[in-house]
C-alpha cells in the first residue's frame, strides 16, 4: 500500500479522502514528524499533539479563503506538510527550505510570520473586522494552545473578541501543557472544564460572554469533523476546546538508541555515530516539547544549558541562607539549563510564571522592592516582549533584579527568535548595568555581584558557543580577580589582555575568542602587536581607558557579537568623533534573518577574521597615505 502522503500537495486533496484514509494519513504525518524533529530538530511534542485538528480543519474549511492563524506556529507543521511544503519534511535537499514558524513568504496559506506568544486572537479580530467592513464571508480561525493563553495579549485578545462580535472561530488546543508546565490560577478552570466535559460553572470564555464547545478526544478526526461543521459560518465568536495529547505517538524508549551518522560537510564523509537519547513518552512531559537535532559534525548544541546549569548551581548553594533569592522563568526553564531536579529542589525558590514576560519582570522588581533577590532568566527574544516592564518598574524605579539573557548573538534561527537586538535595547534603558561575561568564570562572578552587593538592576548576557567553545578547547579567557563580599566591580573598567600598539582591539563578550583569532592573525600576517582589550560591559564606556588607547594607537576596532547599528561600537566611535583616532567596527546588519547560516552572516558582515584583518590592512594603509 502506497502512501497517501505522497499524494497529497494541497488541501482540496483532503477533501475526497474517507475518514478510514485520514487517519491513515495522520499516522504517516505522526512518523513522519517524529523522524524529522529527531534528525532535524524541531518542536515535537506540540505538533503531534495538533495533527488530527489541522487534518479536520482543512477538511472542513475552505483555506486560504478561510484564515487559520496559529499562535506561536511551531505548532504548525503538519499545516505546512498539507498545503504543498511536505518536501521539506521528506528530502533532506529542501530541510532548509523552511522557517519553523508560519511564513507568508513561503505559502499564501500563512498570514503572519509568527514566533511569539498569545497574538493569534488580537490577529483574527483585526482580520474578522476588516471582513466585516468590506462584506466578506469568510471564516477566521484562530488556534491557540492552552500554555499561551497565561500570556498577557492572549487574555486582551479574548476580552475584545467578545466586544467586538462576529464570526471568529478560537480552537483552544488544550494538552494540558505550557513549554514546562502550566502555571496560573486559569489552569484550574480548564481542569475543571476537562473534569466535567465542558460542563463545568467555572467557565472564563463564557465569563467573557464567548460562545463555547468542548471536545474530549480532541485527536479523534471524526468528532474534530462534527465540531468544526457546527461553528463554521457561525455569526458570533465561539471558543472550541479540544482536549488533545502532546507528544501523541512517541512512548518512553520506544526507539532506544538511535545512532545517526553525522556527515562532514567539508570531506562528505561520516564522521562518527551519535548516540540519541530515548524519545521521551507521549503526554505533559517537558522533554518531548522540542528536539535539539544535531549540528554538521553531529553534536547536541548546549552553551545555554551548560551556562545556565553553572548558574543554577551557584543559586542553589545560597537557598538555605537567602531566603528571598529567587530563580523566575517565563517558561522556557529546560532550554536554559534550569533542570526539573533543579526545580524541585529549590521549592519556593523557584516560580516559573508561564508564557508571561512582562509579568515575571514586574513581579521580579515587586519582590526587589520588598527585599528579595530576584533573577530573571530568558532568552533575548523573549525579553523584548517585557521592554516597558524593564524601563519602568525596573530601571526607573531602580529595582534590584537581574536578567540572565540567553540565546544572543549572530546565529542561524528563525527571524522570530533572532537574537542580536538585545544590546541595542537594553543598552538604551538608563540605569540598567549591562554586563558580558568572557568565561563561564566571570559570568558566575558577575551573577555573585549583581546578586550580592549591587542592589541596582542588572543585565548579564550569558556566554554563548563562540565561549563555551574556548573553554572545551582549554583556551578561556581567565576571569578578573573578583571578591563577592565588596563592592569592587573590575568589570567598570576595560581590561587589557595583550598590551600592543598601533591598533587597539575591543571585543566584547562572545566575540572575544574571534579578536582573540584576529590579533593571532595580524602579528602573523602584518607583524603587527595589536591590544586586545576585554570591555565587560556595553551600557557605558570606559572613557579613561579610551583615552589612554588613543594616545598610543592609531586604529581602534570594536567587534560585537550583536547588531551594529544603535551598539556598543558605534558609541565607541561617536566617542572618538573628530580625533586623530580612526575606528572601525564590525557587528550585525540591522536586519531580518530566516534561517541563514551564521558563516554566512559572518560573511556578510564582514566578521570573519580574514575581512577583518584585510579591513584593518586597509585602513592602515590609507592613514600611511
Amino acid at each position: 500500500m502506497g502512501k497517501l502522503l505522497d499524494s497529497i500537495d494541497s488541501p482540496k486533496d483532503l477533501k475526497v479522502l474517507s475518514l478510514e484514509e485520514l487517519n491513515r494519513l495522520a499516522d504517516e504525518i505522526r512518523q513522519l514528524l517524529i523522524r524529522y524533529c529527531r534528525r532535524h530538530g524541531g518542536h515535537l511534542g506540540s505538533n503531534l499533539a495538533t495533527i488530527e485538528p489541522i487534518i479536520a480543519l482543512h477538511y472542513v474549511f475552505n483555506m486560504p479563503h478561510d484564515h487559520l492563524i496559529f499562535d506561536v506556529s511551531h505548532q504548525a507543521y503538519t499545516h505546512k506538510i498539507l498545503t504543498g511544503r511536505r518536501q521539506a519534511y521528506t528530502n533532506p535537499e529542501h530541510q532548509k527550505d523552511l522557517s519553523g514558524f508560519t511564513s507568508p513568504k513561503e505559502s499564501p496559506y500563512d498570514d503572519f510570520m509568527l514566533g511569539h506568544t498569545g497574538t493569534s486572537i488580537g490577529l483574527a479580530c483585526g482580520m474578522a473586522a476588516q471582513r466585516d467592513a468590506t462584506g466578506g464571508r469568510a471564516n477566521i480561525i484562530a488556534f491557540i494552545g492552552d500554555g499561551s493563553l497565561s500570556s498577557g495579549p492572549a487574555f486582551e485578545g479574548l476580552d475584545w473578541a467578545a466586544e467586538q462580535g462576529g464570526n471568529l472561530i478560537i480552537v483552544v488546543n488544550d494538552n494540558e501543557m505550557s513549554i514546562a508546565e502550566n502555571h496560573g490560577g486559569l489552569y484550574k478552570s480548564l481542569a475543571a472544564l476537562r473534569a466535567s466535559g465542558g460542563r463545568s460553572s467555572d467557565n472564563p470564555f463564557r465569563a467573557l460572554g464567548l460562545d463555547y464547545r468542548y471536545l474530549k478526544e480532541g485527536n479523534r478526526i471524526k468528532d474534530l469533523i462534527e465540531v468544526f461543521r457546527q461553528v463554521k459560518d457561525a455569526d458570533h465568536p465561539v471558543v472550541v476546546h479540544i482536549h488533545t495529547r502532546k507528544g501523541l505517538g512517541l512512548g518512553q524508549g520506544s526507539q532506544g538508541q538511535i545512532g545517526l551518522a553525522s556527515m562532514n560537510e567539508s570531506t562528505g564523509e561520516k564522521a562518527h555515530m551519535t548516540p540519541l537519547p530515548d524519545l521521551p513518552a507521549e503526554g505533559p512531559v517537558e522533554a518531548n516539547h522540542w528536539q535539539d537535532g544535531l549540528d554538521s559534525l553531529g553534536r547536541l548544541p548546549n552553551s545555554r544549558k551548560t551556562y545556565g546549569r553553572m548558574a543554577m548551581q551557584a543559586l542553589e548553594a545560597r537557598f538555605p541562607k537567602e531566603p528571598g533569592l529567587v530563580v523566575i522563568s517565563p517558561a522556557t526553564p529546560l532550554s536554559n539549563g534550569i533542570d526539573p531536579d533543579f526545580r524541585q529542589r529549590a521549592g519556593s525558590h523557584y516560580r516559573d510564571v508561564g508564557i508571561a514576560e512582562s509579568h515575571a519582570v514586574a513581579y521580579a522588581a515587586g519582590i526587589a522592592k520588598a527585599g528579595g533577590t530576584p533573577v530573571v532568566a530568558t532568552s533575548a527574544t523573549f525579553f523584548q516582549r517585557a521592554y516597558d516592564q524593564i524601563e519602568q518598574e525596573m530601571a526607573l524605579n531602580g529595582s534590584a533584579v537581574t536578567l540572565l539573557v540567553f540565546s544572543t548573538g549572530v546565529a542561524r534561527t528563525d527571524a522570530t527568535h533572532s537574537g542580536v537586538t538585545d544590546m541595542v535595547m537594553m543598552r538604551g534603558i538608563p540605569g540598567l548595568t549591562c554586563l558580558a561575561p568572557t568565561s563561564g568564570a566571570e559570568f558566575l562572578n558577575m551573577l555573585a555581584w549583581a546578586t550580592g552587593p549591587a542592589r541596582q538592576p542588572a543585565v548579564i548576557r550569558v556566554p554563548g558557543e563562540r565561549t563555551l567553545a574556548t573553554e572545551r578547547a582549554g583556551k578561556p579567557i581567565a576571569a578578573a580577580t573578583f571578591d563577592p563580599t565588596t563592592g569592587d566591580r573590575p568589570w567598570d573598567r576595560y581590561r587589557i589582555l595583550r598590551q600592543g600598539r598601533t591598533v587597539a582591539l575591543l571585543a566584547l563578550g562572545d566575540a572575544l575568542p574571534l579578536g582573540r583569532d584576529l590579533a593571532d592573525s595580524l602579528e602573523e600576517s602584518l607583524g603587527l602587536q595589536p591590544t586586545l582589550v576585554d570591555p565587560h560591559r556595553y551600557d557605558r564606556l570606559d572613557e579613561q581607558t579610551l583615552d589612554v588607547l588613543a594616545d598610543t594607537h592609531s586604529l581602534v576596532v570594536t567587534i560585537e557579537d550583536g547588531q551594529l547599528d544603535g551598539g556598543w561600537g558605534q558609541a565607541v566611535a561617536a566617542y572618538y568623533g573628530p580625533s586623530q583616532v580612526r575606528t572601525l567596527a564590525f557587528g550585525a546588519a540591522k536586519e531580518f534573518n530566516d534561517r541563514v547560516p551564521k558563516a554566512t552572516l559572518l560573511e556578510r558582515y564582514g566578521m570573519t577574521v580574514p575581512a577583518m584583518a584585510q579591513a584593518i590592512s586597509d585602513a592602515l594603509v590609507d592613514q600611511a597615505s
